[in-house]
């Protein structure tokens, strides 16, 4: 008999399987990135509703865990008691959910079947909270935690002699040939000593998030393997406008 195992998840990504099942890509506390069949769930008297589904839903699962197939199926599945509760205004539903597709995407894309992340888990279950004063600087925030997680952070080092932020280095230097212009590069300096030293996000206009997050992405897709044809950044910056 296959093993079960109970274990806190994010729903990533679904996708539709035979006439009444789907597919789901869940990032488990437990065993990292997995993928798992949910039959029946698209039925209409399924006692599993779709709505449970959605990007980052915070979930408690009971799935079978056979070591010897990639794709296992799920037994149990329901909220997580601490599940984020819902916005209070239809502006900030819509800024919220923005930046969940954005989390979600960067996560489907960055995250690979492999090891357990849990410190990473945390991270994203807390990030969930959204607090109203830093929704601004969320997305940036959460891109450079997650390369933190990935091994592949932009290494801090910029200096007079060294302002220029080398994308393909992933570190700042004088000079070189995938290089940010000064003023973004000093930004996300700025956002790196808030995120591991504490001090305030810096003050920055929408238009200088905007490039930030732009060319972020740029350094995910040189330093992750398959990361590319990213998306959800253009409805969050229409939405964060």
């Amino acid at each position: 008999m296959t093993p079960t195992l109970s274990t806190p998840a994010l729903v990533l990504h679904t996708t539709q399987y035979a006439e009444t099942s789907v597919i789901a890509k869940i990032f488990t506390r437990q065993l990292g990135v997995r993928s798992y069949i949910l039959k029946g769930v698209r039925k209409g008297s399924s006692r599993t509703k779709q709505n449970l589904l959605q990007p980052l839903s915070y979930l408690d699962l009971v799935v079978y865990n056979n070591p010897k197939t990639s794709l296992n199926y799920l037994k149990e599945i329901a909220p997580h008691p601490a599940a984020a509760a819902m916005p209070d205004s239809l502006a900030q539903e819509a800024m919220r959910n923005a930046i969940r597709f954005f989390m979600t995407e960067l996560l489907y894309k960055s995250l690979r079947e492999e090891e357990p992340m849990p410190d990473l888990f945390d991270y994203v279950v807390e990030s969930l909270s959204f607090d109203q004063g830093q929704l601004a600087h969320q997305p940036i925030q959460f891109l450079l935690t997650v390369a933190d997680h990935l091994g592949i952070s932009p290494q801090d080092n910029h200096s007079a002699r060294e302002p220029y932020f080398d994308m393909a280095e992933g570190r700042f230097c004088s000079a070189g040939q995938t290089l940010l212009d000064s003023s973004t590069s000093t930004l996300l300096h700025y956002y790196i000593q808030a995120i591991h030293h504490g001090t305030p996000f810096p003050l920055s206009t929408l238009q200088q998030r905007t490039t930030l997050i732009n060319r972020l992405l740029e350094y995910f897709q040189l330093h992750v393997t398959d990361f590319h044809s990213f998306k959800s950044h253009e409805i969050l910056h229409s939405v964060l406008q």
